[in-house]
Parts: structure tokens; C-alpha cells; sequence
């Protein structure tokens, strides 16, 4: 007889040992012959040499399987106790895997071609109107690229500029301060990442949100970079983000130049970025419009009512991403 101990740090431990430890208990009963016993991160299994090994290789592969869907049913722990191919994981389209299991995936043509842009770019201008799913598929890909250890971190960043609302002076301390910013990020990621791994990885440092003003100095390697709301950037600021840009990086920048809280005495970064890297390797870009809206209906048809209302108003407004490329010394 002898003890082996198996360490669980790729899964969420709520996940994988079940509501009530009940998956834990399942993987009980079909190991009758060994002592099985869980704490934390730590399992303990006692019996002959030979069992104890299949058991960790079982072990292993719930592991993973967890890990990658973010659940562990019964049905997969029956499957892959008895060495089968659980039947999710054959042929399924998604980026990655949320909460609960839930498929996150490209669900239009131009979040495709997002997807695409990724991989085949360092740097990706993701451009369009709120609701198609640009920054949210952003985030999907960083985790992706985390889970499959291709990165040791991801950074998220946005401007922290009010929309057309002066907020004064914010309680708490700095993060208190810039967290009302930062919100949809956390959202994205809590949609994402079990609430206990994402802490964990908020801790460590393994995932960084901060405000855009925080990235001077910084050289970006190993690591997925977001950059939010970019619309809202100088162009001093974009011009310092982009060269932060270090080793085995990525660089996603979303933003919507149809909404800019700048001053309009502020030219938007984003816009001068788009034409002075409009023929740079490496620069992938992808623009996205009101057929891509994934939120409701009715946020399709709002955006319509805007882009009729200033069409019918000519109302002076900053130039857009055509008329800067149009502009820009050839």
C-alpha cells in the first residue's frame, strides 16, 4: 500500500469537488478499493501502486476537463472514469468555456473575423458600435491564450474619461477610485472565471486592470493586452500604450469613434492611430457594424435612429476613421 498525493491547481476547486463535495463522492464510489481523502488543492489516495496511478491519470483528466469547460458533471466523470471521450467535447466552436460550461464563441461574421485577426496579428483595431461584442470577445481570447499557458498574464486597461457627466471627487482608496471605469471589464471576466480563480489571479497579478495612465514605463511581455474604449485616448496616450508592446504580447484595442467624451478641443488617439498604422505588418483590423449588435433588438434599432438623425442634422462632429485615412500624408 501507498500513499500518493495529487495537487488540483488548474480547476476551480468548487467545480471540480461539486455542490456538497457530490462529484467528489461519486469519484468515491468508483474507486471502492482506495482511501480517497480531499482538502482544498491537496487530494490523498491510498491503495496498491498500480491503482493509485490509474486513479491520478483519472484524476488528472477530470482536471483538465474541468478546467477547460469550467464544470464537471456527472456524465464526464462516469465518461472519463471509464475512458471515454465525454460527448461536450467533440466538435464544439467556442473560444473558451464560462461559467457553468456556457459555450463563449464567435456569433457573427465579424467576431469571426476577430478571432482570426488574433491569431494572425500582434496588434488587432477592433472598431464599432456598443454591443457587437468587441471588447467581450477580446477578453474570451486573453483568457484563452492564459488557459492555454501561451501567456503568463493579461492586462486591461481603459481611459478613465466621464461620459458627458462631471462625477467629482470619488470616495475609497485609488482602486475604489477607478473601479467604476473598470466595471465592464470585471463583468467580462466574471462571466468567465470561477469568482474563487479569478480572485486568485487578481491577487497575483496574473490578470491586471488598470487605467490607462498607469501603463507609462511598462514594457508588456508574455501577456494578452486589452485596451478599452480606446476612442477616449490622446493621441499622446495611445502613442505611449502601443509602445509598451513587449515579447510573446498581444494588443487588442476596441473603441467606437461614433462615441467620444474627449473635449473637442482633443483630437481622439484612436482615430490618428488607425491612419498612421494603416500599412504597418502586424496591424490586423477588423470593423464591426449595427448587424454585429448582439445585445437587445432594440439597441440595434438605437444606434439606426442616431446614424439617421445626424445624416438628416449634419451636425459637426470629430472626423471619422475614413476622412482621417483620406487625410493622411500618402
Amino acid at each position: 500500500m501507498i500513499e500518493r498525493i495529487i495537487i488540483i491547481d488548474r480547476a476551480d476547486p468548487q467545480s471540480f469537488y461539486g455542490v456538497n463535495n457530490s462529484n467528489m463522492q461519486l469519484i468515491k464510489n468508483l474507486h471502492p478499493k482506495l482511501r480517497i481523502t480531499a482538502r482544498g488543492s491537496v487530494m490523498k489516495v491510498i491503495g496498491e501502486e498500480s491503482e493509485t496511478a490509474a486513479f491520478e491519470k483519472t484524476i488528472r483528466d477530470l482536471e483538465d476537463y474541468c478546467a477547460t469547460f469550467n464544470k464537471l458533471t456527472e456524465d464526464a466523470i462516469l465518461s472519463i472514469t471509464r475512458g471515454c471521450e465525454p460527448q461536450e467535447i467533440k466538435g464544439d466552436e467556442a473560444i473558451i468555456y464560462g461559467i457553468n460550461g456556457k459555450p463563449i464563441q464567435a456569433r457573427t461574421p465579424h467576431q469571426r473575423d476577430l478571432v482570426k485577426a488574433f491569431s494572425a496579428n500582434d496588434l488587432v483595431f477592433a472598431l464599432g458600435p456598443a454591443g457587437t461584442g468587441k471588447t467581450y470577445i477580446a477578453i474570451a481570447l486573453a483568457v484563452r491564450a492564459l488557459k492555454n499557458k501561451e501567456v503568463r498574464k493579461i492586462i486591461l486597461s481603459r481611459p478613465a474619461v466621464e461620459a458627458g457627466e462631471k462625477l467629482g471627487f470619488l470616495p475609497g482608496d485609488m482602486k475604489d477610485k477607478i473601479d467604476p471605469y473598470l466595471q465592464p471589464l470585471y463583468d467580462a471576466l466574471e462571466d468567465m472565471i470561477p469568482a474563487a480563480k479569478l480572485k486568485e489571479y487578481m491577487e497575483t497579478k496574473v490578470i491586471q486592470i488598470a487605467p490607462l495612465a498607469f501603463m507609462r514605463g511598462r514594457t508588456l511581455s508574455d501577456a494578452v493586452i486589452v485596451l478599452d474604449e480606446a476612442q477616449n485616448t490622446t493621441t499622446h496616450q495611445i502613442k505611449m500604450f502601443l509602445t509598451r508592446l513587449g515579447m510573446n504580447a498581444k494588443m487588442v484595442i476596441t473603441g467606437d469613434v461614433t462615441q467620444i467624451d474627449l473635449p473637442r478641443t482633443q483630437c481622439s488617439g484612436l482615430i490618428r492611430a488607425l491612419s498612421v498604422l494603416r500599412k504597418v505588418e502586424g496591424v490586423g483590423r477588423v470593423e464591426f457594424d449595427k448587424k454585429d449588435i448582439v445585445r437587445a433588438k432594440l439597441v440595434q434599432r438605437i444606434v439606426e435612429a442616431y446614424e439617421a438623425y445626424d445624416r438628416d442634422h449634419k451636425e459637426p462632429t470629430e472626423p471619422d476613421v475614413a476622412d482621417a485615412d483620406a487625410a493622411a500624408p500618402q
